[in-house]
């Protein structure tokens, strides 16, 4: 072989000896950049599931509730009125609209321990938004503001009808601020359903306590129902608690 051709044959042995690395840096790069991505949106879901799971999959108990944490009580009375509700609940509405303003009065005259048990045993009448979790726990984030009878009125007052999707939170939060209910934590205990897990956790208690549909209402221990197992009338509270209060 003449010394040219030997030349020829190394220069090209060089170049496909580049060639071979220069592709090897290349697969390493592309190979690199690619786990870096995966990384990346391995994190950014991490991250984001933290976050948006941070409060709603974790059982978060309001500091102000009573009862093994599943009631806010209105008054120190001695004779306690319990009334376990869901605001989807439209005999709930109609119980509240007869007796509500009773009840206050007992409040106010020190006569009875009003304490209010949000359920949500309604969330099948919501088309799949779970309106009555929602918004028991808005009433929950509601009582961590010491608000908690006004957006409970207030939520009466602008009751969905059962089949409908209820309530958006922002809509709840709207009608929070029209009584006062200002507060950015609360809007975003709402937005989070930072207290939803709680809701839950109540209406399991509410079934286990071997209840099974609202308005249930208890004097002092014992359930109160009208003929046939319905809600029992205003005339019928009245007569209880002046009984049991002596």
């Amino acid at each position: 072989m003449s010394k040219g051709t030997r030349d020829r044959a190394q220069k090209a042995r060089q170049i496909v000896a580049q060639q071979q690395a220069a592709e090897r840096r290349r697969n390493v790069t592309i190979w690199t950049s690619v786990a870096v991505v995966v990384v990346l949106v391995i994190a950014g879901f991490v991250g984001y599931a933290t976050l948006s799971g941070q409060d709603k999959g974790k059982l978060v108990t309001p500091s102000v509730a009573v009862d093994e944490g599943t009631a806010f009580a209105v008054g120190t009375g001695p004779v306690t009125v319990d009334i376990y509700e869901d605001f989807m609940c439209p005999v709930c509405n109609h119980f509240e609209q007869q007796s509500g303003a009773t009840l206050k009065q007992y409040v106010s005259s020190n006569k009875i321990t009003l304490r209010y048990h949000p359920v949500s045993i309604l969330d099948r009448a919501s088309n799949g938004t779970e309106y009555s979790t929602r918004s028991a726990g808005a009433a929950a984030a509601a009582a961590e503001q010491g608000k908690f009878t006004e957006l409970h009125d207030v939520l009466y007052a602008n009751q969905p009808a059962e089949g409908s999707d209820g309530l958006t939170n922002s809509k709840i939060i709207e009608l929070a601020r029209s009584v006062g209910l200002t507060s950015d934590k609360f809007a975003d205990a709402v937005h989070a359903g930072t207290y939803e897990p709680w809701a839950t956790k109540v209406t399991e208690t509410f079934s286990a306590r071997g209840f099974t549909g609202t308005p249930t209402i208890v004097i002092n221990g014992t359930r109160l129902t009208g003929p046939g197992d319905t809600p029992p009338s205003n005339e019928l509270v009245t007569q209880t608690i002046d009984k049991a209060a002596g």
